[in-house]
């Protein structure tokens, strides 16, 4: 591969969406972590359940929505 001596910049503009999701994976983690017993697995579980809590609420929202 022969190199042009070209310079290519990307230019990331997620970052207020990173932090977003940041909180709110905190805050799921939290709520989950407060509900479960406090045994070592069950705290396991509820950081597991906080980063993927986002897909129960999209296929509870769609199932209502009947699609």
């Amino acid at each position: 591969m022969e190199s042009t001596g070209r310079t290519v910049r990307v230019v990331e503009k997620t970052g207020p969406w990173g932090f977003f999701f940041l909180l709110a994976y905190v805050g799921a983690a939290i709520y989950f972590i407060s509900e479960s017993d406090g045994t070592f697995w069950m705290v396991v579980l509820g950081l597991l359940q906080a980063a993927v809590w986002p897909v129960y609420f999209l296929y509870c929202g769609l199932a209502l929505l009947g699609a």
